[in-house]
């Protein structure tokens, strides 16, 4: 579903804040991107949802280049940041309506998972409110349904539980794993090591802009704890 070719980013003037990173994250996965800040956790994700250009390298989503067929990767997938940026100008509904009209999601299906997802998150009595009224987690809210509307084949997230109350959190971690029931493929940030370990099937640390660990979570971790892994492996690149 997505897998990073030799991926490189150089910021002009800088060291890279990428090198050499090969990924492959398959149908069904929950995989988690690991690593402090400034390890290129961010400039990994902006490329693969192609919010930031990049010279080296390559990125297929569903087989098809971010660099080359962005529009045709964009409709099979889902981008949230760690801090989403809307049209605070337009109320909650409109902002959902605007987004299933941009990936011609039916009038019906739309309307099912507005309200599923509304009810869910507890937030179907704001829709008529403006975006610009809303808490970072009532807006990080409206950011989830909207990237769920389309049924993404690949959902990419920064930082996701960042501003989510605990029942939100729960109902989040719920809904990724009924999405990759379905076959979907999650990619997502987090500095949340007991989180990501209770929810992932695999997971990459990065470090420095290189990738140091890669793969399926029980295997890396054995009798240990992701939080121990990480250390170990921070302490050993030291």
């Amino acid at each position: 579903m997505l897998e990073i070719k030799n991926f490189s980013k150089t910021y002009k003037g800088s060291k890279k804040a990428v090198e050499d990173l090969n990924l492959k994250v398959e149908a069904g996965d929950i995989f988690g991107f690991i690593g402090h800040n400034g390890a290129g956790k961010s400039t990994t994700i902006k490329a693969i949802a192609g919010v930031l250009d990049f010279e080296e390298g390559e990125i297929f989503i569903d087989n098809k280049s971010i660099r080359s067929q962005p529009v045709e990767c964009k409709k099979v997938m889902a981008y949230i940041p760690d801090n989403p940026d809307l049209y605070e100008h337009l109320t909650g509904i409109q902002y959902l309506n605007f987004i299933g009209d941009i990936f011609e999601v039916p009038v019906r299906e739309r309307e099912e998972r507005i309200k599923k997802y509304g009810d869910e998150f507890e937030i179907t009595s704001a829709f008529g409110d403006a975006i610009s009224s809303y808490s970072h987690g009532m807006k990080q809210k409206i950011a989830i349904i909207s990237a769920l509307m389309h049924e993404p084949k690949l959902l990419i997230l920064d930082e996701p539980f960042v501003g989510l109350d605990p029942k939100a959190s729960i109902l989040l971690k719920q809904t990724m794993h009924e999405l990759c029931e379905r076959g979907s493929a999650i990619f997502f940030s987090t500095h949340v090591l007991d989180v990501a370990e209770k929810l992932c099937n695999k997971i990459a640390i990065i470090k420095g802009g290189r990738l140091v660990v890669e793969g399926e979570m029980e295997k890396l971790i054995g009798d240990e704890s992701l939080e121990s892994l990480f250390m170990e492996v921070i302490d050993h690149e030291k």
